[in-house]
């Protein structure tokens, strides 16, 4: 039609790159792009749609109109469509009107490549461009060593929605609002990274975001993409990092989402077996399609390089990588060496490390992967995933069941507890208590925890204590770090009227120095996935609930005993073992009257003797608080 100009951003390699599933930065190519065409003002799209017969632009510049704006077919049969559309510029809202050639079925999508989505329940996709100056060139500068294996790794995950409303209005905070309170409170806290919930445009808010539509949108119930560039920028400015939840597992059937989106299975795997997932009612990408390898390998380095994040963590791997996975036998075909594995994740995961590695050598990957899935977090040359770290969902799941327990009984549950260290350096784990620990009936973190109310915050203090001293990196959902009594609800904010309330308040004040004992005891962090940073004392003090182990760093100095009582007892003159003729000394004690404890603790230092314990040569007698763990350094 003469409305659209023929104009074309790909290039012949790039058509070659996309056919095999090799191009990474399509988001340059793809969507709609604000361009001048000899000397004209106006738009370029370009939409993948092989099986369509014709492609129009409908927006409100043409009032909405079917064929007003036809885009033209590649002769490449690289099934992209594409034109000029002249004074169609930034702001216009806009879909694709798809005819196909199957039973000339139409469908009206949103741009996949959208860099802007109404907000919802509105659906139509946004050209937009921004030229937002960043300012964090510090942190790009040091993130590698921020961000490296041997690096403090303390993630508060975050639903933007919920962890703080604007009360006087009802309703959620801006990006530029969460880039005041949100950055000045978790700075003030100590942690080293936020992790965000999915912020990629998303439909409907119960899904929590992990129901995506807008892949390169975020989403715009906060702001407008460039003051979420905003956020990110004021995290970097006071050293903090940020990681995204990104979802390439699953995407919603909304209408005007990826779904049958040229009359086809385009995007999802058209046997339903795999293509579609019974937990979630949603589709299942296609990872046997070059085309959508290269479509979800893009989205993930688009959201490190425009928007400077400094991870991804991957959602639901498990689900990914297994045929079976929520399926009963009959429901799933297995793959051609008679194997449940499903070999085209494997390869697109390990494709998907590789590139992000390569481009970004100082962001890490997470999975989120809940099975005993092999080399999840190993190097693909060793025949590995690829991954940078996994979630330590089996130390998890121990640990709050143990937690759970009347102290009375966690005698006989000893192995619960100490069970983690025998897979602990298998993977470079992340222990974590996420969101999905504090919903659907299973109480939050506080909630669980047994006894009165001064034995539950002794015990929410001790389960921290113990999970920043175990090896491995950490995660913490909004609301923990306070005692959140209530469940998380997504649709309200957190309590924070609990911190007119001393218990509450002490219990903040606790995790804000259990952060900062982390992030200042190397020993802690240096070797934290290898079995050379953790060594036991003694784990099977059964009759005491004890536990004590030694953390060790790259220096010998920088050393730490840590002794957990899992009871409520007193333990006067206890001996553990030590490594050799040293003074030990109290420097971290989670029994503080300051947090709410009762105040037992090792005031003075300590010098062991030569009274071999526990396969050491020496020993030292030392008082352990109740339901409290306690650090002391080797001198």
């Amino acid at each position: 039609m003469a409305h659209v100009k023929p104009y074309s951003l790909f290039t012949e390699f790039d058509i070659n790159l996309f056919k095999a599933g090799k191009h990474f930065r399509l988001y340059e190519k793809f969507g709609s792009h604000p361009v001048t065409v000899d000397g004209i003002d106006g738009t370029y799209f370009a939409v993948w749609a092989p099986s369509a017969k014709q492609v129009s632009v409908i927006g409100d510049f043409n009032y909405w109109i079917e064929g007003e704006h036809q885009l033209n077919v590649r002769w490449d049969e690289s099934g992209i469509w594409e034109g000029f559309i002249p004074l169609v510029g930034k702001g216009t809202t806009y879909k694709y009107k798809i005819q196909s050639h199957h039973n000339d079925i139409k469908t009206e999508k949103a741009d996949p490549y959208a860099r802007r989505c109404e907000h919802p329940p509105s659906t139509a996709s946004i050209v937009w461009d921004d030229s937002y100056k960043w300012k964090d060139k510090s942190w790009m500068k040091k993130r590698k060593k921020n961000n490296a294996i041997d690096a403090p790794f303390s993630v508060y995950e975050v639903h933007l929605g919920s962890w703080k409303r604007n009360l006087e209005e009802d309703r959620y905070m801006s990006y530029y609002e969460l880039a005041d309170d949100l950055v000045n409170y978790v700075k003030e806290m100590n942690f080293t990274h936020v992790e965000l919930m999915p912020i990629m445009e998303f439909p409907y808010d119960p899904s929590w975001g992990y129901q995506i539509t807008g892949y390169f949108a975020p989403t715009s119930r906060f702001g407008y993409p460039e003051e979420f560039k905003y956020l990110v920028d004021k995290l970097h400015q006071n050293d903090i990092g940020i990681i995204l939840d990104w979802v390439p597992s699953h995407f919603p059937e909304d209408a005007h989402g990826l779904g049958f989106f040229d009359g086809s299975h385009l995007y999802e795997h058209p046997d339903k077996r795999k293509g579609y997932h019974q937990d979630w009612k949603s589709l299942i990408f296609n990872y046997e399609r070059n085309e959508v390898r290269s479509f979800l390998i893009s989205n993930a380095i688009f959201w490190l390089d425009q928007y400077h994040a400094d991870g991804l963590r991957v959602d639901a791997v498990a689900s990914m990588l297994f045929l079976d996975y929520s399926r009963e036998d009959g429901e799933w075909e297995p793959n051609i060496y008679g194997g449940r594995e499903n070999l085209a994740v494997i390869d697109f995961l390990k494709q998907l490390n590789e590139e992000v590695y390569a481009s970004f050598p100082d962001v890490q990957t997470i999975a989120e992967e809940s099975t005993a899935f092999p080399m999840v977090s190993k190097p693909t040359f060793m025949g590995g995933l690829g991954f940078g770290m996994k979630w330590m969902m089996g130390w998890m799941h121990d640990t709050l069941e143990y937690f759970a327990k009347d102290p009375i009984y966690r005698k006989y549950h000893q192995n619960d507890i100490t069970f983690s260290l025998a897979y602990a350096f298998t993977e470079n784990f992340m222990l974590p208590l996420s969101h999905d620990e504090v919903v659907y009936g299973k109480n939050s973190i506080l909630g669980r925890m047994p006894g009165d109310e001064w034995q539950r915050f002794a015990n929410l203090r001790l389960l921290y204590g113990y999970m920043f001293t175990h090896p491995g990196t950490k995660l913490l959902f909004m609301g923990g770090e306070f005692g959140q009594y209530n469940e998380w609800d997504f649709q309200n904010s957190l309590d924070w009227n609990l911190l007119d309330f001393k218990p509450h308040k002490d219990t903040q004040s606790y995790f804000k120095e259990l952060n900062t004992l982390y992030k200042t005891t190397p020993a802690l962090y240096e070797k934290g996935f290898s079995g050379e940073g953790f060594e036991w004392i003694s784990f099977d003090d059964h009759e005491n609930c004890v536990i004590s182990y030694i953390r060790k760093g790259y220096q010998e100095e920088n050393n730490v005993i840590v002794v957990c009582n899992l009871t409520p007892t007193v333990r006067e003159n206890y001996k553990i073992g030590v490594p050799s003729k040293a003074k030990i000394k109290e420097i971290f004690n989670s029994d503080a009257k300051k947090f709410g404890g009762s105040g037992v603790s090792n005031p003075r230092q300590i010098t062991a003797k030569k009274d071999p314990w526990n396969g050491k040569d020496y020993s030292a007698e030392i008082t352990l608080p109740p339901l409290a763990i306690t650090v002391f350094q080797i001198k």
